[in-house]
């Protein structure tokens, strides 16, 4: 970034000192080089700067004084994508919303100085380029960056807003979205762009010249027919990885992707940038690239020059990668005293489940180990660098479905880690979250047309739908606390030199703890869940945290059914918050209004339309803004409660021909009348479900979950119904009960399933294999009370559901 010089300077290179008396410096555990800590009142980049570390060197809020910290000023935001991380320069705060709306603030009073409209929803021409909205923006020498979703790379006047250049930096009509922040490194704009999920295009990676516009360089990622002098040597690794090619017989492309949305970090003197490089298309690596082969560089970190974009060196976390595994989480950089010795390092905690550490001056495989449940693989050859993959992990050509930890979503998502020099630990959002994966099966089965999988994504096992904020030791590959947080969905993390670490939560928290211990010094109640992650900076002498509050940045439908009991209401009140020691501003009160389905005195049940509805939400991409089961998780207004699914005409204009395009929710015109009610008719099941559904979730969480009921009460036979998604569906229950081990058979109009378990606590558990049409288990979790039969049904992956029954 470009740095200024005086009294900031001073400061920064105070705290390289080994030897003095301030109580941020002399608790350092780690080397704190130069560009870690450079322009310390600001906050420049995504990251702060090229080293991605989320820390900030300003120290006057501490874990002595963090219980005074107060709301300073606050701005109200409109419904939409806020899930991003602000930026301060100039004595300006910096935010993206919704599809490229940028404002500036002044830092220290929070007043509106200008705005600017991207433009996105006007010229959008896809529902990909309307898909949620950018994660950040970029600052340098005067200038405020920005990538569009639909691909327009701006450069905006810092001062006043105005354009200063624009340019496009899409080649052709491939599918295509750009919701990563921008970095600029070494005067040079990096863009990555995202859409390796339904497309096998060719995925690169483009610099500007952050003073004029123009290109410098572009980097691909997968091997195809452009071959500049500068890409020659990386396009010959390539290669070698795709032995039978990337194309089919008749010249289309057959398999690519590599998209690197993203992770993009930077050392100024090796002058380096390292790009992380996302997942392949097709997933199925037999549709891809059917002779195998590493498929490089997909899943891998790529280090190129910053001034002519030559590749210099990669390391690959997933050779011949197939399960969506990508490299596209931030990475780290800083030095680690390991082994005795001082060592530049690139840290990244990717979906995949392990920390890994390399070195990040010639991309040697130094550690990686795992940081959440890991089914995929055992563990990382020391020697090779490469994983020793379990079986199963390959799932071509096997019948049924892997079960895969982490799922698509990843042990650790895009939102930030933090590292802190003081601590020498990584503080990381992770999940628990595991997905169901296997080949596609003929006629369809694919979440996404052509990727050439099975893939269930919001899967309910035992462990699963958990969340943590974990510090680890990247030195010792060791976890030092873990605090586990509430949903499924943990928010962005920052780190500060007052030995603090910031978080907001899905429950609408926002978190100060102890960077040592873990341990909640101090919360302010948001009125809103927080994902994006806060920034930390200083004016006047004044140290200020900013914060922007709102649900979203789930992908594919996930993440909604393990947030069910946090409301994540898309239009919950969003502010930009800054806090300060001593502030005196305070949020208006807010009382969430009641969630009531809208009336619908016409419905009446018809299990048929609901399930050709069901499974137009599902592979019509409703599901990824709008929920798994059309559970809104606050990336979208949750349909269940939206009174536009009652009226025929409404539900038209806004689906199929656009009427609510400018508000962020694009048309499909592909859906014919017919298709157009089923799905209505849908949501109008779901709406109908809904208030029971709620009641049995909040029921099961608890603690008084246990009954008196006796084994013998559950023998017998039970007319049962569950509250599907498609409808309720009825069954016979017959159960037999010896000591506390219960045996029986359901039996349905779909088929009869084996069960058996025990009684416990007044609960009866069991299970049993069925297949719809992939083998899955059923399980249920029922207690007996006033001769009632109650408790829920877990249907594999498709979700768990209330059960009612009598004798």
């Amino acid at each position: 970034m470009g740095g200024r010089i005086g009294r900031k300077v001073w400061i920064a290179l105070a705290c390289l000192l080994p030897v003095l008396g301030t109580a941020a410096c002399n608790k350092t555990a780690q080397t704190i080089e130069t560009a870690m800590v450079a322009d310390p009142d600001e906050w420049p980049s995504w990251g702060r700067n090229g080293y991605e570390t989320h820390y900030s060197p300003v120290d006057e809020i501490t874990t002595g004084n963090v219980a005074d910290l107060k709301l300073a000023w606050h701005y109200d935001l409109e419904p939409g994508f806020s899930a991003s991380t602000p930026l301060m320069a100039e004595g300006k705060v910096f935010i993206t919303t919704g599809h490229s709306h940028i404002r500036a603030f002044d830092a220290a009073s929070g007043k509106p100085l200008w705005e600017y409209d991207g433009g996105t929803r006007e010229r959008a021409k896809s529902a990909l380029q309307m898909s949620w909205g950018s994660k950040g923006i970029a600052y340098d020498a005067g200038k405020v960056f920005l990538v569009t979703t639909d691909g327009w790379v701006v450069a905006l006047d810092a001062k006043t807003g105005k354009e200063a250049w624009k340019v496009y930096d899409y080649p052709d009509q491939a599918p295509r979205n750009s919701n990563g922040a921008p970095r600029v490194f070494g005067g040079k704009v990096i863009v990555g762009y995202g859409g390796a999920d339904i497309s096998a295009a060719r995925g690169f990676v483009t610099a500007y010249d952050a003073a004029t516009g123009k290109r410098a360089w572009r980097f691909y990622t997968t091997p195809g027919d452009e071959v500049t002098p500068v890409n020659r040597r990386a396009e010959e690794i390539m290669r070698k990885t795709w032995p039978s090619g990337w194309k089919n017989p008749d010249g289309s492309q057959r398999g690519g992707g590599g998209s690197a949305w993203n992770a993009f970090s930077y050392d100024p003197e090796l002058h380096l940038v390292y790009l992380g490089v996302g997942n392949g298309f097709p997933y199925n690596q037999d549709l891809r690239s059917p002779g195998g082969g590493d498929n490089l560089f997909l899943s891998s970190i790529v280090a190129v020059d910053v001034n002519t974009g030559a590749y210099k060196w990669h390391y690959q976390l997933c050779p011949g990668e197939q399960w969506d595994c990508t490299a596209t989480a931030d990475m780290t950089l800083a030095t680690l005293k390991i082994d005795g010795k001082d060592r530049k390092v690139l840290m990244q905690a990717p979906k995949n489940g392990f920390l890994y550490v390399l070195d990040r001056a010639t991309g040697e495989f130094m550690s990686a180990e795992k940081i959440a449940k890991v089914t995929w693989a055992s563990h990382i050859d020391k020697k090779t660098g490469r994983p020793v993959e379990n079986p199963g992990i390959r799932y071509n050509g096997k019948p049924g479905l892997f079960e895969m930890w982490p799922g698509p979503t990843g042990a650790h998502s895009w939102m930030p880690q933090a590292y802190s020099p003081q601590t020498g630990l990584v503080y990381i959002p992770v999940q628990e979250l595991p997905a169901l994966i296997g080949e596609g099966q003929k006629g369809g089965g694919e979440l996404s047309a052509g990727m050439g999988v099975t893939l269930i994504p919001e899967v309910e096992l035992p462990g699963g739908h958990k969340s943590y904020l974990k510090a680890w030791n990247p030195a010792t590959q060791s976890e030092a606390w873990k605090v586990e947080l509430p949903g499924t969905w943990p928010g962005g993390v920052m780190a500060t030199a007052g030995g603090l670490v910031f978080q907001g939560q899905i429950d609408g928290r926002f978190v100060a703890r102890d960077a040592r211990t873990g341990k909640e010094l101090w919360s302010f109640k948001a009125q809103s869940p927080i994902v994006g992650a806060p920034i930390s900076y200083r004016v006047n002498g004044k140290q200020y945290v900013t914060v922007i509050t709102g649900a979203g940045g789930q992908g594919a439908g996930m993440q909604t059914l393990g947030n069910q009991a946090y409301r994540t209401d898309y239009r919950f009140p969003r502010h930009v918050l800054t806090f300060a020691i001593g502030g005196t501003d305070t949020l208006p009160p807010f009382t969430p209004p009641v969630l009531t389905p809208p009336a619908d005195p016409d419905y009446k049940p018809d299990p048929k339309r609901t399930q050709a509805g069901f499974m137009l939400f599902a592979s019509r991409a409703c599901l990824v803004c709008h929920g798994w089961n059309a559970v809104g998780g606050g990336a979208a207004p949750d349909l269940r409660y939206s009174p536009t699914i009652t009226d025929a005409a409404t539900f038209r204009t806004i689906i199929k021909d656009g009427g609510l395009k400018l508000n962020g929710m694009p048309p499909f015109p592909q859906f014919t009348d017919t298709e157009l009610e089923d799905l209505r008719f849908y949501l109008r099941t779901r709406a109908q479900q809904a208030p029971d559904e709620q009641r049995a979730y909040m029921e099961r969480l608890k603690a008084a979950k246990a009954s008196n009921a006796k084994p013998q009460d559950f023998a017998g036979k039970w007319n049962i119904v569950i509250q599907s998604p498609v409808g309720p569906q009825k069954a016979v229950m017959d159960l037999k009960v010896q000591g506390n081990v219960v045996t029986g058979k359901i039996t349905a109009e779909q088929g009869s399933v084996d069960v058996a378990g025990a009684v416990a606590n007044g609960r009866a558990k069991f299970k049993g294999k069925a297949s719809m049409p992939m083998p899955i288990t059923i399980e249920y979790d029922v207690t007996v009370k006033d001769g009632a039969l109650t408790g829920e049904s877990t249907n594999g992956p498709f979700g768990t559901f209330p059960v009612s029954g009598t004798r």
